[in-house]
């Protein structure tokens, strides 16, 4: 198990199409192994045709990790950078559901910190790698809350707890792994993201 998270490390931080690796451990029997099986579970975890045509969880961060290895260089910390875009959606599995006809996954982002938690400590007691990760994972869906005003958004928590240029990278990552999305505005959304970040009165210095 623990050879198998080292290969994966590997293959995040050097491959330039990750998600060739991952499909080729798909099967393989320490994946579907716990805490492994909490990834393989997101092929069965089915997302809203709408915002996700690409189909499951599992294609979409297929696709997010693909995105995220071409914008590495662009991290503070490549690896947490990176084991952030695998792990973001980590939450999904278990809060997905089908709500007067249309499939949801309400507060995944906060069970994803979690589980990110969880499945990191298998492999590692770096305390402050798997604080990093959980904690882009907890606020990766803060572009679409802060850029449309939504209740959830929560600028002053990620601003003490995580960096928000990486969670709008990440953001940008996850907006582009979706089957026709429009690189433009994603950029777009997310200048705006970090736009209102740096607007807001928070109460932090800065």
């Amino acid at each position: 198990m623990q050879q198998l998270y080292s290969d994966l490390s590997f293959h995040l931080l050097n491959d330039d199409r990750p998600s060739i690796y991952l499909n080729e451990i798909y099967d393989k029997p320490e994946f579907k192994q716990y805490p492994f099986s909490m990834l393989r579970r997101l092929r069965s975890t089915e997302q809203s045709p709408v915002h996700h045509p690409e189909g499951n969880v599992w294609n979409h961060t297929l696709l997010v990790v693909d995105e995220a290895a071409k914008r590495k260089s662009r991290s503070t910390d490549a690896p947490v950078f990176m084991w952030s875009a695998l792990l973001h959606d980590i939450g999904k599995p278990a809060t997905t559901k089908i709500r007067k006809g249309k499939i949801t996954a309400y507060n995944h982002d906060k069970l994803g910190e979690k589980l990110a938690r969880q499945f990191l400590h298998e492999f590692t007691r770096d305390r402050v790698f798997i604080d990093k990760v959980a904690f882009l994972v907890r606020y990766h869906m803060q572009i679409l809350f802060v850029v449309n005003d939504m209740p959830y958004k929560d600028i002053k928590g990620m601003k003490l707890q995580t960096d928000i240029h990486e969670v709008a990278l990440l953001g940008l990552c996850d907006r582009l792994g979706r089957t026709g999305a429009n690189p433009a505005e994603e950029e777009r959304q997310v200048r705006l993201f970090i736009e209102r970040c740096a607007a807001a009165k928070t109460g932090i210095n800065e």
